[in-house]
């Protein structure tokens, strides 16, 4: 396993830029597949999640060249619609059933695999294409789908959850389906919003309706075009609590105000500052507004956009644990998000889970045994640890905490966090970071 070896205990400062979303990247290149025409991205995070989804595209037949942050697909024929043989797993290949469908009617993809975060919701994304008359065989490696006589049709489809890979997946059928699509209840997510625009410029017809609706009308044909991926937010989470974690001062370049109006929130609820600029956000604590020169604790609901997002709680219970307090994190879009609070409390916190909600806060978890309440009571000075990474989130914590902790740590398994984070020890060192791969 890759080794971080990190020194913390000193106050970040500087600028680095955020790379392009992982979570809008991965879910374009899919769409690419829509079309036998080149589509160029720009803004390509260099990332190994991403190496997973080139992978598949290969083993379909798609001409993948990567130049730095731009990439160029086309794929001008299907060579392979019965992909299941990928070195590596993540969820996105269920995703390209859609396009897969459309353009041969046929497809099968691998099972899901990614963050150990709790059962992804898969029967939401089967259900949906179902309605627009896919049937799917499911083995114990694989889903294996047929396109009925005539094609993929529209269909009104209503999802049990506002789920984001399946809002996806449905979308990536539907723009080639014969007839009108409604998706009800629809993940609205600002990486969901930047696929519609991709989708658009490639000649599809998607319309954004309140509430939670998004209306499709199928067409012929789609064609290739040029798109920017957007900034990751996740990114400019984790470092805009470094910022506060370590009484620095860090500019996020690239960060949008748009994508992260919940959070900012939730920084000035805190103690922490921000300042808004043309080219990025500027993030620090705020001198006087935390008590006694503690931040302030607070309680927190992840929820799905545009709620605090469940990728967003992880850092922030970094900065929780420097509360003067008793702080809280309710989650409720997974069901397994706080394995980190044993390797925080390994460092000094005092972190407890429970799998019972909040008084007069129930949700879908409640009652089924889901560790998916935290209590964090503040401020525990942290100390150094050797950690083993346990999922790309955890990770990110782990980096966090370590360079707030006196002494230096040891994180194993690094190779987790390149997963998701582009060459995060060398744009940590460019603000003060004493962190080196062993």
């Amino acid at each position: 396993m890759a080794t971080f070896i990190v020194k913390g205990g000193k106050p970040l400062f500087g600028e680095v830029a955020v790379g392009g979303a992982k979570n809008a990247a991965s879910k374009m290149f899919v769409a690419s597949l829509l079309t036998e025409e080149q589509c160029i991205f720009k803004s390509v995070p260099a990332i190994g999640e991403l190496d997973i989804v080139y992978e598949l595209l290969r083993s379909i037949g798609s001409e993948v060249d990567i130049a730095g942050p731009t990439a160029s697909i086309a794929t001008p024929s299907i060579k392979n619609n019965r992909v299941t043989q990928l070195s590596r797993r993540n969820r996105i290949p269920i995703l390209a059933l859609g396009p897969l469908l459309a353009r041969t009617g046929e497809a099968e993809v691998p099972v899901l695999g990614g963050d150990k975060i709790g059962p992804r919701p898969v029967d939401i994304h089967l259900s949906g294409l179902q309605k627009l008359g896919v049937r799917i065989e499911e083995t114990p490696t694989s889903f294996h789908a047929w396109a009925p006589d005539g094609g993929l049709r529209g269909a009104e489809i209503e999802l049990r959850f506002p789920s984001v890979g399946a809002t996806e997946n449905v979308m990536l059928a539907a723009v080639l389906a014969k007839g009108k699509t409604v998706i009800k209840n629809a993940a609205l997510e600002p990486e969901i919003i930047d696929l519609v625009k991709l989708l658009q410029k490639m000649g599809a017809i998607i319309e954004l309706c309140p509430p939670r609706t998004i209306m499709i009308e199928g067409v012929s044909k789609l064609h290739g075009t040029t798109h920017r991926v957007m900034p990751d937010r996740n990114e400019a989470v984790s470092l805009a609590c470094l910022a506060i974690a370590t009484n620095g001062r860090i500019k996020l370049k690239g960060a949008v105000q748009e994508h992260l109006i919940t959070f900012l929130n939730t920084v000035r609820r805190l103690g922490g500052e921000y300042e808004v600029a043309e080219d990025g956000i500027a993030f620090w604590r705020a001198p006087n507004s935390s008590f006694g020169g503690h931040l302030t604790p607070l309680d927190v609901r992840t929820d799905t956009h545009p709620g605090f997002m469940t990728d967003w709680q992880q850092p922030l219970a970094v900065l929780l644990t420097q509360a003067k307090g008793i702080s809280t994190i309710h989650e409720t879009i997974y069901e397994n998000r706080f394995a980190y609070a044993e390797d925080l409390n390994r460092m000094g916190a005092n972190i407890k889970v429970s799998d019972a909600c909040p008084p007069n806060d129930p949700c879908r978890f409640e009652g089924k045994g889901f560790h998916h309440f935290a209590i964090i009571e503040g401020p525990t000075p942290l100390e150094s640890a050797n950690l083993t990474v346990r999922d790309l989130r955890s990770g990110i914590v782990d980096i966090l905490a370590a360079l707030v902790a006196k002494g230096v740590s040891e994180i194993n398994g690094a190779e987790e966090i390149d997963r998701g984070y582009e060459r995060i020890d060398d744009r940590l060192r460019q603000l003060g970071a004493d962190i080196a791969r062993g």
